[in-house]
């Protein structure tokens, strides 16, 4: 394998490299570079020439034309082991480049500024960093192509080792990573230019994620897993967490957190909420976080046990020692006032999670992996306020239970379908969730709410899509509920509506379903 006698260098971020050029010069290795890269270099004693010199052509356009020539991209692509390549720079007097050592203009830094202007944008769009990147990396046969300070201590000790030759496996992996970048690079910009609240449907849809970190595993042991952070969405959500406390969070511990997340920025009142396997067991809104916790604990404690419990407000000392009793896998808040950390932080293990739930929650895509492709659907948003709801009973609801029915709305959304539940104007009282049958998903919540000693008398129902047949309706009214709020829109919606007047419920439709898969 041939030597490495000559690299260029032009780096946006100048962050070690220094030290990286001054190791290649002191190898012998030629240095070509470009403005301000080369004015550090030559300030630091080191020898470079100027792509300048080897183009025979001055910098232009504001720089945003340097390395854009033959004399450059010819040196770079050319084959090593092609007569007829080496010919034709002979011909034309190119020297080949044997390193790339290029990082290019901070776009998504720039435009994730508040109020950065489009010609911001545009004049950190990079296009000779990337065109080199690109040759470099399609003749990785070559040609090492360096793309991070993070690359150049590996890439010094193997120079060093090996009598300034890259190995050909170390100058895949680079070529790898470079297209990586530049994948990663026209996403961003892509991103940015269509506008980060556009919902369209794209013929060729690109999707830019970076990993935050590995996962133990995944759903289950035998499952590998990562955390991913999309690049250039406004919404940061829960990948802007902050661990203060406990173990390393778990692939589900993430999928349950997320819901818990959501679902207390749906209230504006203090609010407690506690999920397992991506369902609510119990939802409260109170005067305080306290009065909200032990509301929604006492929907379902059996299954809050080792669950995730998420608060939209400073979680304080009193509802810490509540919670100190419980086994809790994780506990979500804006905050911890220090007596309630400290006090929680005596378990070992509990995951003690702070998080800014004040964020607007952005318009963005819902993903979902199937077999060979993907199902996109923009997200399930619609709150009750933007609901036209329809009174189809006899009986108007009481100002109590229209109190109730909204709140029952904004948890049922959350429950996996089919969902029904039991609510009154501040709680959860029975949850049935995930069931084949509305009729056995309404049967579970109230068997629920049996086992838990919750009385089921006055309370609402509501069910994330149409009842079918009136037997919903009925199991509801022998159960002691009073109101039923549901989308509507049944083939036998006379039915459901003539057994609610039979029971005197109320009965109102929303027009939207909320199935949750």
């Amino acid at each position: 394998m041939h030597k490495i006698k000559r690299a260029l260098i032009s780096v946006f971020d100048k962050s070690g490299i220094v030290e990286f050029a001054r190791t290649l010069h002191q190898l012998n290795i030629e240095i070509i570079s470009t403005g301000g890269t080369a004015k550090l270099l030559l300030e630091n004693g080191i020898p470079c020439k100027m792509v300048s010199e080897i183009t025979g052509a001055a910098e232009m356009l504001d720089g945003r034309v340097k390395t854009l020539h033959p004399k450059i991209h010819g040196a770079i692509l050319a084959k090593r082991d092609d007569p007829d390549h080496q010919k034709q720079l002979q011909d034309h007097d190119i020297t080949p480049i044997d390193m790339v050592v290029v990082n290019l203009y901070p776009f998504e830094k720039v435009t994730s500024e508040p109020g950065v202007s489009l010609d911001d944008a545009i004049e950190n769009i990079d296009i000779g960093g990337p065109s080199m990147i690109r040759s470099a990396a399609k003749n990785f046969a070559g040609v090492a192509v360096v793309t991070s300070p993070m690359q150049y201590t590996t890439i010094l000790e193997e120079l060093i080792k090996n009598n300034c030759v890259i190995t050909l496996e170390t100058r895949r992996m680079l070529a790898t990573d470079a297209f990586r970048l530049t994948h990663r690079y026209d996403g961003s910009i892509t991103k940015y230019l269509q506008g980060s609240d556009a919902i369209e449907f794209q013929e060729n849809l690109v999707l830019s994620f970076e990993k935050i970190q590995d996962l133990r595993y995944g759903e289950n042991p035998h499952q590998a897993a990562a955390f991913y952070r999309e690049i250039g969405a406004n919404n940061t959500g829960i990948t802007d967490l902050k661990q203060l406390h406990g173990k390393e969070l778990s692939f589900n511990n993430l999928l349950d957190l997320d819901t818990v997340v959501k679902m207390v920025k749906t209230f504006d009142q203090p609010c407690s909420v506690i999920v397992k396997h991506n369902n609510p067991c119990g939802v409260a809104i109170g005067e305080d976080i306290f009065s909200a916790h032990e509301k929604a604990l006492a929907t379902d404690a059996v299954s809050a046990f080792g669950g995730i419990f998420g608060f939209n407000r400073t979680l304080d000392l009193k509802t810490a020692e509540k919670l100190k009793e419980i086994f809790i896998e994780v506990i979500v808040a804006p905050d911890f006032d220090q007596h309630a950390f400290e006090l929680l932080a005596k378990k070992k293990n509990v995951r003690l999670i702070q998080l800014d739930l004040n964020q607007k929650t952005a318009v963005e895509f819902d993903y979902k992996r199937v077999s060979g492709g993907l199902l996109i659907q923009d997200s399930d948003t619609k709150t009750i306020a933007e609901i036209e709801l329809k009174v189809v009973s006899q009986r108007q609801p009481t100002p109590d239970e229209w109190q109730a029915l909204k709140f029952a709305w904004n948890v049922v959304k959350w429950v996996k379908s089919n969902a029904v539940i039991y609510c009154l104007d501040d709680r959860t009282i029975g949850i049935g969730a995930g069931q084949m049958s509305r009729v056995d998903s309404s049967l579970l919540a109230i068997d629920k709410a049996t086992r838990a000693g919750l009385s089921l008398a006055g309370t609402v129902v509501a069910s994330d899509a149409f009842f079918p047949f009136r037997d919903g309706v009925d199991v509801a009214a022998e159960a002691g509920a009073t109101a039923i709020i549901q989308p509507g829109g049944s083939v036998r919606d006379e039915e459901v509506i003539q057994s609610a007047n039979e029971h005197d419920l109320a009965l109102v439709f929303t027009g939207i379903r909320h199935f949750r898969h």
